[in-house]
């Protein structure tokens, strides 16, 4: 199939299925190019091939860093909510000439990744460590109830 230029994909594709936000494709787009860089390395390869698992990870990383601990909201605002999703996605741009793929590919290499959500999430919940010194002081506050500090608590 012939390439066509980006935006003459992402009219035909969401034209077609509009489950995804076309900005959600450019991510994807920049996701992508984001995963090949870091995979490549200082490799002379020019256009690597990237698995479903290594595209959602390369997402998650770029998100987190675009994003930050707003990334789950702005991808669930596109329509990304999981692998699958990204999949989808991958497979429309493909179906429309955007992106090329190997004999290997197929929709269900983007299933049971683990939770996207989770991923975009997890490294802005508390550690134990700090979830335990939160503990202590609400234990704290409470023992002491209405009284006031003295200076040797101070």
């Amino acid at each position: 199939m012939e390439k066509i230029r980006f935006e003459e994909a992402l009219n035909l594709v969401t034209k077609n299925d509009q489950r995804y936000q076309k900005d959600g494709y450019h991510f994807l787009r920049e996701a992508l190019d984001h995963t090949v860089k870091d995979l490549r390395g200082d490799e002379l390869i020019e256009h690597r091939h990237v698995s479903g698992p290594e595209l959602v990870e390369g997402l998650v990383n770029y998100a987190l860093g675009e994003y930050g601990s707003m990334a789950a909201i702005v991808l669930d605002s596109w329509g990304i909510e999981s692998g699958e999703d990204v999949g989808k996605m991958v497979f429309n741009l493909i179906e429309v000439g955007a992106f090329g793929k190997s004999e290997e590919d197929s929709p269900a290499d983007f299933a049971n990744l683990g939770n996207l959500h989770e991923s975009l999430r997890s490294p802005y919940r508390p550690t134990r460590e700090v979830l335990r010194k939160r503990n202590t002081l609400t234990a704290d506050a409470v023992s002491r109830s209405n009284k006031p500090v003295t200076p040797s608590e101070a």
